[in-house]
């Protein structure tokens, strides 16, 4: 009997690429592990063969939330044998890992977002016109003539900069973004989020003229005979933008050091500091559990002193 690892990706229906390719991942590291002691298929695994290799994980130093994710890879496969039959019963059952280490996200201030958004490599003046208002010639304009290729990229890190913290999408769903996902009229944009689960999130007018900009003004230049036609964002390649593409965007304009991430935890963070509700929160993120939102409200200190003080009668 064989491990049926291909068999059992192809099973992993609704859920995001890249949490298949980490299933795949880790369960390939456990095969030769287990190999190593003799298993050559799923039923030569026990529970104490699955929590050996937990512990051996431990000992290699790797994080808690990495051999978490490890483990809920083994559950979800041996779930899988079990139900098609390749194994009798189910080791995995109950099969528990360390808890991640709780760390709260990095929430930028509104001093770092304004070089980041609108800091000197910025493609735009930080003033930015409104839709359909004429744009003042000027030193942006002249740059678009002399050099096209290097405005374009600096009109998409504005789009992309601006959609991320306007809209507080994922990394991975704004990579994965057309030009018909995007509404720049009703400021709407449709993303296919984790679980293949589809929902529209709002832009602000600012987001909403650099997206246009760039599709404009910018995307032209970087279209290429390899480009996906429908895609919204490219690379320097022409090819659709990457996760590893944004992480060196962040890095440019960032004025310290901060993942892309951080852009969607600061607009949960913000609207949650001008008294968003939670649950138009959930929503926006794209949060399957109102439990996952509720981390945001630990991170919101400024609102709370406020409140304290604005309610508390001694405050």
């Amino acid at each position: 009997m064989s491990w049926e690892l291909e068999e059992f990706r192809r099973s992993l229906l609704g859920l995001a690429p890249a949490t298949v390719r980490a299933y795949g991942s880790d369960l390939d590291g456990f095969v030769e592990w287990a190999g190593r002691g003799g298993a050559s298929s799923p039923g030569d695994v026990d529970r104490i063969v699955l929590r050996r290799y937990l512990a051996f994980l431990a000992t290699r130093r790797y994080a808690r939330a990495s051999i978490a994710r490890k483990a809920a890879a083994l559950r979800s496969y041996f779930g899988w044998c079990a139900r098609s039959g390749l194994i009798r019963s189910d080791p995995s059952v109950r099969l528990s890992a360390p808890s991640p280490d709780s760390r709260l996200p990095r929430v930028l201030g509104h001093a770092e977002l304004a070089v980041l958004l609108d800091g000197p490599t910025a493609g735009r003046p930080a003033s930015a016109p409104v839709a359909g208002a004429e744009r003042e010639p000027g030193t942006t304009d002249q740059r678009l003539a002399a050099n096209p290729r290097r405005s374009a990229t600096a009109f998409r890190d504005d789009a992309v900069l601006e959609t991320l913290y306007g809209s507080g999408v994922r990394v991975a769903e704004l990579c994965a973004l057309d030009g018909a996902d995007v509404d720049l009229a009703r400021g709407v944009v449709t993303v296919m989020g984790k679980g293949a689960r589809q929902r529209r999130v709002l832009i602000h007018q600012r987001a909403a003229v650099a997206i246009e900009r760039w599709i404009e003004e910018g995307r032209p230049a970087m279209v290429g005979p390899d480009s996906a036609p429908g895609a919204l964002f490219l690379n320097a390649r022409g090819q659709r933008l990457g996760p590893r593409d944004v992480r060196r965007i962040v890095d440019r304009r960032s004025p310290v050091p901060t993942h892309p991430h951080a852009l969607r935890h600061s607009f949960a963070t913000h609207l949650l500091d001008g008294g968003a509700d939670l649950r138009v929160v959930q929503e926006l993120l794209g949060h399957a559990s109102l439990r996952t939102t509720q981390v945001y409200t630990h991170v919101s200190k400024d609102r709370l002193l406020t409140v304290y003080e604005g309610t508390h009668p001694r405050a």
